[in-house]
């Protein structure tokens, strides 16, 4: 229970500290988000990567700093549970006008769980429940814009209400043709409603900030008529010239999961409220997990932070166990999934195969690398928990042994509840290799064609897979192909793509050893095709669509284009929705 009177000063003056310092990593975070208008404007695609992978880092060492003034302000040792629950306490009353409560909150669980030990993990002390309510906050800065305007076009003027709108965002940057752009939008929403015909309540809501993310800005709204609401994003490119375009106008709630998919980098956008911004979007997308959207715009820690939540809400509304995953068992991470949970666990074994040269702290930071990266839709994000406890009860005894075998450094086992010290969250998938095993003949060739298609757009972005087996890949719910198993990825420009040298002489070539030097860094595409195509089916496909990514040739000219700075177009929707009338690039 909580004490009734607050009568220890340090508490207070621990609640200000800790609010002093997610105040400055509010700000320094919405500085780097709001300069990305300016990185694009300046078509500075590497500064936007740059700001993109070191806006992540920004949490941890703001908690870092909170933490040391703490330590070098107060005697912890002498701090009673009491002193403890008062700073609760006191920070929840600084934080009854305050515009990003739950993030705070978050904040404050961070820094303590740093100091207290884990048996005070409970709403006593963090916050385990959010204490502060985050409907109907609006900025309330003066001359802030609010997080969404409404425009009320009449059917005849859509093409200047849509003008204003894009004009309204002042990108300092002219557009190529906008009333062409423009026309393409109108055309493309009449389309999509159907012979439109407005309502009595017809508006269209923009939210107030550009999400920027690699080259693009996207415009995210939705269109309400009379009943109807209708999301819409218009992504917006810069041609050849420098000069701005429309690229493509997606409607509905799928387009928008793929454009704010879990696979995909974290967008920067200008928020003074948060919790609105991800309420608007939820009613765009009311099938994403509130935890996902603030993850998509770069609030990655409180998505941990409601994750969690939602995971502790499963398990107590459900009774199956955890197992080992299905699939083939991987050599350095031990999988186990919860049946009913759409997410698989991933913790990093004590020791690898011979051929696995690694450690756990390289591991982690290929998942770091993968986390900071641009993921480009093809590699799944993860979320990273350190002691995580879990009912024992619900593990099955065979994955109890497993962790014990391969995973006993990392595993406490405190009375009833089994902690793990350090583990990886992701979505699940189906994993490729079971579901080509089990797919038709047009599932089996939609898969490889995508399968090659994802390993392009990760080249594009700079990353080889390093293990590219099937039982690496899996398939989203929306049939996408997604890279998942991170040990061994490396930057292509770290990487020297070779051809296999011709034998000198008979000895050489029916020797069944590699018999020719092979560096660190060596890759021979062309051996890729034994390990990957084997049944005749897939080779087919493979080889109708895909042949290039074995030929040494593809890889070295991507790593050429890169390292001489080329960045990529990867655009999160398909090729069909973008605007055909543009002139060709």
């Amino acid at each position: 229970m909580f004490p009734h009177k607050l009568t220890d000063n340090r508490a207070y003056a621990i609640a200000s500290t800790l609010l002093d310092g997610f105040d400055r990593h509010y700000r320094l975070f919405r500085e780097t988000s709001a300069a990305a208008k300016g990185r694009f404007e300046r078509a500075d695609w590497h500064g936007q990567q740059r700001a993109q992978a070191q806006r992540i880092e920004y949490y941890d060492q703001r908690v870092d700093e909170a933490v040391d003034r703490l330590r070098g302000e107060f005697d912890m040792a002498s701090l009673s549970m009491d002193t403890w629950q008062q700073a609760k306490l006191h920070y929840i009353g600084l934080l009854t006008n305050h515009l990003q409560p739950e993030l705070a909150e978050t904040f404050f669980n961070s820094a303590t769980a740093k100091l207290l030990h884990r048996s005070y993990f409970r709403n006593d002390f963090i916050f385990v429940r959010p204490a502060i309510s985050t409907e109907y906050i609006e900025p309330d800065t003066p001359g802030a814009a609010p997080t969404y305007r409404a425009y009320y076009p009449g059917k005849d003027n859509l093409h200047d209400t849509w003008s204003r709108i894009v004009s309204n965002f002042q990108l300092g940057v002219p557009f190529e043709d906008l009333d062409r752009d423009v026309d393409n939008v109108v055309q493309a929403m009449v389309s999509e409603l159907g012979g439109f015909r407005p309502r009595a309540n017809f508006q269209i809501q923009v939210l107030s900030s550009l999400f920027y993310r690699n080259k693009g800005a996207y415009l995210v709204g939705k269109i309400i008529n009379g009943f109807t609401e209708t999301p819409v994003s218009l992504p917006i490119l810069h041609g050849p010239t420098g000069r701005l375009f429309i690229d493509a106008a997606l409607f509905g709630e799928d387009d928008l999961l793929m454009i704010f998919s879990y696979a995909r980098a974290y967008f920067m956008v200008d928020m003074e409220v948060p919790s609105a911004f991800v309420q608007f979007l939820r009613s765009l997308m009311p099938r994403k997990p509130r935890a996902e959207l603030y993850n998509a715009i770069g609030l990655q820690k409180h998505g941990k932070n409601l994750f969690y939540r939602d995971f502790l809400a499963h398990l107590r509304h459900s009774s199956d166990k955890f197992r080992i995953a299905p699939g083939i068992k991987g050599m350095v991470m031990l999988v186990f999934d919860l049946p009913s949970f759409p997410y698989v666990f991933k913790v990093i074994k004590d020791f690898y195969p011979p051929q696995k040269e690694t450690t756990r702290e390289q591991i982690k930071g290929k998942y770091l690398l993968v986390k900071q990266h641009d993921r480009v839709g093809r590699m799944a994000d993860t979320l990273e928990y350190s002691k995580v406890a879990f009912p024992r009860q619900r593990f099955e005894e065979e994955l109890i042994a497993e962790l014990r075998h391969f995973c006993g450094s990392l595993l406490e086992e405190d009375g009833n509840m089994l902690v793990i010290q350090h583990v990886y969250i992701e979505r699940r998938m189906i994993p490729l290799n079971i579901y080509l095993q089990e797919a038709g003949p047009d599932q089996m060739s939609h898969a490889v064609v995508d399968y090659g298609n994802a390993i392009k757009d990760l080249v594009s972005a700079n990353i080889f897979p390093g293990d590219m087996l099937w039982k690496n890949f899996g398939i989203t719910r929306h049939g996408k192909v997604v890279f998942y198993d991170y040990d061994e990825i490396e930057y292509i420009t770290d990487c020297n793509f070779r051809r296999v040298p011709q034998p000198r002489n008979e000895e050489e070539e029916m020797s069944g050893e590699v018999w020719y030097s092979v560096g660190p860094h060596d890759v021979f595409p062309e051996t890729f095709g034994p390990f990957l195509l084997g049944n005749a089916q897939v080779r087919e496909v493979f080889m109708a669509h895909h042949a290039d990514l074995l030929d040494a040739a593809f890889w070295q000219g991507h790593k050429e284009r890169i390292a001489a700075g080329h960045v990529h177009d990867v655009f999160p929707y398909e090729p069909s929705k973008r605007f055909s009338s543009r002139p060709a690039q």
